[in-house]
């Protein structure tokens, strides 16, 4: 096995496993995955067409091969994706739900908001099933979007039918009322406040075809050049103008954070950038202490000026090389919990390198103690030993029948495969969930002691909002609610006033209506959320 080491190449003397060419699977209670490439091999250059069946017969029940699809059943076109986990014997893919002569087709699976670009996320690197799972929903709890994701198990058939593991499928990061929900850019939308949004960028893989170098390097790395990627819209889709109207707002951020006055609350960072959402990224990419969190797969986006116009970190994204100690930088080999990930530019010489934003950041004490306070309130909830064991319990219930089956195909408990692990490896899948939570209550324990900023009383500069959204709208069949806090109930009522449904006892940051029974016409929706407070907004039902 060949592993990625600080940019040279590092041979690892472990006995590659052999690998199972049985199905292996004759029923399952995680929704069932069958893709028929109708005798034709998936690439990673393009995506080939192929169909596919979804199963899931609903809670306490199996789903089997040859069950019909009830979730999804049609075409689809699908790829390899990645880049280095491409490369793992356990391939990752991209899907794209079609209809009619392959048009892109909105679909919704297994309770996710309906889309047409999808990710079949392998777990050859993650052995516990649930590393993405667990960032993807602590960033949900803690008021951000991130992909959402169910565990399914995958049956491939070409010319016979092969069974490929346990796989998250999963939403893709892209603009969307479901997803990244900014404005949607047109290559009319070349001036003014039309120009302004929406983007997603990141730090990422790149070449001269689909980035634009910084003009700004790292703080206290001026060797190391920094790059931005093109995401939605890619470059490919991208206006000229609408190129360098990023190129200059990321540049004038820039221009102003490494300014001698970069503090000032109204002239400073905090006019540029939405300052909680770089405070929960910090947060969830070092309490998994993320390797690739600052300097790979690095997302940010950019709404309309109109629409507040500020740059947002997030979603998070790429926790395959997290929640472990591996051969990365001599910090994150530590067995102690020690180490910060958003160091990374202090031991990497190889691209593509951290802008080096949050060091930046951290030299205002504001930000500094806004970061303390938040990570301590959420010690007490979210990043509590009690809510993320029993994540992690739920999961491994969830997982553990069609875990032996995963091991079986992919027999690699006990060895060291994937990324560069440091520890010694359990044999069982139980070792290694045990593993996980041990790990992740030693990095805790490290970030109690030693987490930047000071506890301090009075007014938080960064106070955070509460934040909601109702998607999509206008609807005709499922409408999505989520909150920032926890949504106690709400009430529906229709255009003259009378209130047509009333929701209790649902003390949860999410929901979801079916709505196909209403006739079209404006309504309200009101939410009563944790604290007392109440929130309005209109639906449109056509």
């Amino acid at each position: 096995m060949i592993f990625r080491l600080l940019g040279a190449i590092v041979i690892s003397f472990l006995v590659t496993p052999v690998f199972s060419q049985v199905s292996g699977i004759t029923s399952t209670n995680l929704p069932l995955v069958v893709i028929d490439t109708k005798g034709n091999t998936i690439i990673n250059a393009s995506k080939i067409p192929a169909t596919m069946k979804i199963i899931s017969n609903g809670a306490g029940q199996v789903n089997k091969p040859t069950d019909t699809g009830n979730i999804y059943s049609g075409d689809i076109g699908i790829e390899i994706r990645g880049a280095w986990s491409s490369t793992l014997p356990q391939k990752p893919y991209g899907i794209e739900t079609r209809g009619l002569n392959g048009a892109n087709l909105n679909v919704s699976l297994l309770g996710m908001p309906a889309e047409n670009d999808w990710i079949l996320l392998a777990n050859y690197n993650d052995k516990t099933f649930m590393r993405n799972s667990l960032a993807y929903e602590l960033s949900r709890k803690m008021g951000h979007y991130a992909p959402r994701s169910r565990l399914v198990e995958v049956i491939i058939q070409n010319y016979y039918k092969n069974y490929e593991g346990i796989y998250l499928l999963m939403e893709k990061i892209k603009q969307d009322k479901g997803r990244v929900d900014i404005a949607k850019l047109t290559n009319m939308d070349t001036s003014g406040d039309e120009v302004s949004g929406g983007y997603i960028f990141k730090i990422d893989y790149f070449d001269s075809s689909n980035s634009w170098q910084s003009n700004y390097r790292p703080i206290d790395h001026p060797e190391k050049a920094v790059y931005y990627v093109y995401h939605d819209p890619d470059a490919t889709e991208l206006f000229w103008l609408q190129e360098e109207y990023l190129k200059t707002a990321v540049n004038s951020f820039e221009s102003v954070l490494y300014s001698s006055n970069f503090k000032d609350p109204g002239k400073g960072y905090p006019a540029w950038i939405d300052v909680n959402s770089f405070i929960d990224y910090f947060i969830i990419n070092e309490v998994a202490r993320n390797v690739d969190g600052f300097k790979k797969s690095v997302f940010f986006f950019k709404d309309k000026d109109s629409k507040g116009g500020k740059i947002n970190a997030g979603p998070v994204w790429d926790f395959d090389w997290a929640w472990k100690n591996i051969w990365d930088c001599s910090t994150f080999s530590a067995t102690d919990g020690s180490g910060w990930s958003y160091k990374i530019n202090d031991c990497l010489n190889y691209s593509p390198y951290s802008n080096g934003w949050m060091v930046r950041l951290l030299q205002d004490e504001n930000f500094a103690n806004a970061l303390n306070k938040r990570y301590f309130e959420l010690r007490k909830s979210y990043l509590s030993s009690q809510y993320l064991n029993s994540y992690i319990d739920s999961v491994q219930n969830l997982v553990n029948e069609a875990q032996v089956r995963h091991y079986s195909k992919w027999p690699i408990l006990g060895s060291r495969v994937g990324a560069p692990e440091v520890d010694s490896q359990p044999s069982t899948y139980a070792g290694q969930v045990n593993m996980f939570k041990n790990w992740i209550q030693t990095r805790l324990a490290w970030l109690d002691g030693h987490m930047l900023g000071q506890s301090v009383t009075g007014v938080d500069q960064f106070e955070t909002a509460l934040s909601y959204r109702i998607f999509p709208n206008p609807a005709s069949d499922v409408v999505f609610l989520e909150s920032s806090s926890k949504i106690m109930s709400l009430d529906i009522f229709n255009g003259n006033g009378k209130r047509i449904l009333n929701k209790v006892g649902i003390s949860s940051f999410s929901t979801n209506l079916d709505v196909s029974g209403y006739s079209p016409g404006i309504y309200v929706i009101q939410l009563k959320i944790q604290g007392n407070q109440t929130i309005s907004s209109k639906l449109v039902i056509r």
